[in-house]
């Protein structure tokens, strides 16, 4: 039975003595979640195909305060490409031999994919405007935001299964809004692939139950990254105003974009909540509401 200083914040979400990976985690939502983790106490790995990304989150974002007695740390590792099974198996080898376990994967690797605009009731000119899509852009989507994810998981079971008791190890895939709504949003590869990368999280958490190694997802609405407005700045952070996001052609309740303190908490919440498993955490500011599948 726990008591009621049990239940203080610092107590039910510190992350101390916990190591994670984030893949993805240089930019946009990974380094939102590698922000967060830090901030409580983890240690952080953060990999990706661009190290000199990854050395400047680490640099920029690292957490100086000592006062709260929770030395999180941010430590770049790679470059991997998540689609490739040598660089994971590389990352893998590397990981094994700087620590006995992993509490946390959080795979936020992702591309956007080709767009395709369909805006004719006119069938022939319909087809002009998908036909130019690339079939080879199509595989790339989904290597990368759905096989790569599956690869990114299965290689590190083994360091998860490691976690000490009471860690309740887990994954976290980061999908997305666009996989659960029947509007293309004009790329209908990265929907379809994001709607793939969810189920996939529902199907790992079923099979990967007996190792003790929970899987859950997040699927984020509107939140600014790197991928969807195109640049970051010197502390590779986005930013999406307001009247960005009232020009997405639907309702977007919440009025605005997400912010890392909201994704914060989402992260927060299932890495340590270690009585949910198999869940899809909609943190899509009430988008899904409006037009959701």
């Amino acid at each position: 039975m726990a008591s009621t200083e049990d239940l203080h914040i610092s107590n039910l979400f510190s992350l101390k003595d916990h190591v994670c990976l984030v893949t993805g985690g240089g930019t946009g939502i990974g380094l939102m979640a590698t922000q967060a983790l830090a901030a409580n106490g983890a240690k952080v790995y953060i990999t990706g195909r661009r190290m000199e990304v990854l050395e400047n989150a680490a640099e920029k974002h690292s957490p100086h305060s000592r006062d709260n007695n929770m030395n999180g740390q941010i430590i770049p590792i790679g470059p991997c490409d998540v689609t490739k099974k040598e660089d994971l198996e590389r990352i893998t080898a590397e990981l094994e031999s700087k620590e006995k376990y992993l509490s946390l994967v959080l795979a936020a690797a992702g591309v956007s994919g080709p767009k395709g605009h369909p805006d004719t009731s006119d069938a022939v000119k319909l087809k002009e405007q998908l036909w130019e899509e690339d079939p080879a852009a199509w595989g790339d989507t989904y290597n990368t935001n759905v096989t790569g994810v599956f690869f990114s998981v299965v290689t590190f079971l083994p360091l998860l299964q490691r976690a000490p008791k009471g860690q309740a190890s887990s994954v976290i895939v980061i999908s997305s809004m666009s996989g659960m709504m029947r509007d293309s949003q004009a790329h209908f590869s990265y929907n379809a692939a994001k709607a793939a990368t969810a189920h996939l999280s529902r199907m790992m958490s079923k099979e990967f139950a007996p190792t003790g190694v929970r899987v859950n997802s997040i699927a984020p609405g509107y939140f600014p990254s790197e991928m969807t407005m195109k640049s970051s700045d010197d502390r590779n952070k986005a930013e999406m105003p307001k009247e960005k996001v009232e020009e997405k052609g639907h309702a977007v309740p919440a009025g605005r974009a997400g912010t890392d303190e909201e994704m914060a908490m989402g992260v927060i919440f299932l890495s340590k909540c270690g009585y949910v498993n198999g869940e899809v955490l909609k943190l899509d500011g009430g988008v899904l509401n409006e037009v959701g599948s």
